[in-house]
């Protein structure tokens, strides 16, 4: 008992001497190199999300080749959208100076009938200070 006592109030402390240290002050070529780590990081993710989709329509393509070489009757595969490949890894740094360029705004999707149909919920009274 008296381990567990000793072990969550250690615990305690720890949380928070953690909790008191502030956050580090990051220079310039910190922060572009923590960009850089994050967008190569995002790029290595699509690469893998790409190999996973080749390997599966190899085993997809594999499958239903055997399956009709044996004559087993098998569904028509489903419409699936084709592998993207993310192409090489390019990074382009923001300069700091230079104006942001805003993506485009996406296309607002129609509001579906059942949306319309719904009605919006009223507005919480205002209280008064």
């Amino acid at each position: 008992m008296k381990k567990i006592l000793i072990a969550s109030l250690l615990l305690g402390a720890s949380a928070l001497a953690m909790a008191k240290i502030p956050a580090p002050v990051l220079d310039d070529a910190a922060k572009a190199k923590a960009a850089e780590t994050a967008a190569k990081t995002a790029w290595s993710g699509k690469v893998d999300a790409y190999a996973l989709c080749k390997s599966q329509d190899r085993a997809a393509a594999a499958y239903y080749k055997s399956a009709k070489a044996s004559g087993k009757p098998t569904k028509p595969a489903a419409a699936t959208p084709p592998c993207a490949d993310p192409g090489p890894f390019v990074y382009k740094p923001v300069v700091a100076g230079a104006p942001a360029v805003a993506a485009a705004p996406a296309a607002v999707p129609a509001a579906s009938p059942a949306a319309k149909a719904a009605p919006a919920a009223p507005a919480a009274p205002a209280k008064k200070s």
